[in-house]
């Protein structure tokens, strides 16, 4: 199997994913067996000798997500974890804030949001420490969303309103368009309560 050819799996494989409304916009897949196929490649890929560091720290961060995705973050915690101490031993702040940051997500879906909370934290540290701007709003949607879940909504809202002017910036009409649906949801949820 090529390399090419699990890009194009996995490619599809992503199409299946979207953010479910009716839980705190979680990712979910509309085809998790398709997914469970994309991990299996992904994984026997992994088993090659050829793969190069780049791509498979790509490829280890999809492999993550997809577990996490299907409802098996413990997986993915073991994965992130690992590259997360991968990236502290080659001293590379980018890799350890996006670590970071796929780490929190798996944690929040393990239901642990005060691990995943404290990991958010320290990925925007991270990123005033090493004057990395462009993951900051990554991490405070990650954030807000894992606040939302506690229902500390304020804050959640705050987090959101910060990574939407961050992604104003950035101009990307996806990255835009998630934050404006998580602080839909948010506001919704407090004219709820």
């Amino acid at each position: 199997m090529t390399l090419d050819f699990l890009k194009k799996e996995i490619s599809v494989a992503a199409k299946t994913v979207y953010f479910d409304q009716n839980d705190f916009l979680r990712e979910k897949s509309n085809d998790p067996t398709l997914l469970r196929k994309t991990i299996t490649l992904i994984e026997a890929h992994l088993n090659c000798d050829s793969v190069t560091e780049d791509k498979r720290d790509m490829l280890v961060g999809t492999l993550g997500n997809f577990y996490r995705i299907i409802g098996e973050p413990i997986h993915a915690i073991k994965l992130f974890n690992s590259c997360l101490n991968q990236s502290v031993n080659q001293a590379n702040p980018h890799i350890e804030i996006v670590s970071l940051i796929r780490l929190g997500e798996a944690l929040k879906y393990n239901n642990q949001h005060q691990d995943a909370l404290n990991r958010f934290n320290i990925a925007l540290k991270k990123c005033r420490l090493n004057q990395i701007d462009k993951y900051k709003d990554f991490v405070l949607q990650h954030k807000g969303k894992c606040l939302m879940e506690l229902n500390r909504l304020n804050e959640a809202e705050q987090c959101f309103e910060a990574a939407l002017n961050l992604r104003l910036k950035k101009e990307d009409p996806t990255l835009i368009h998630s934050t404006n649906l998580a602080i839909e949801l948010v506001r919704s949820i407090n004219k709820e309560k």
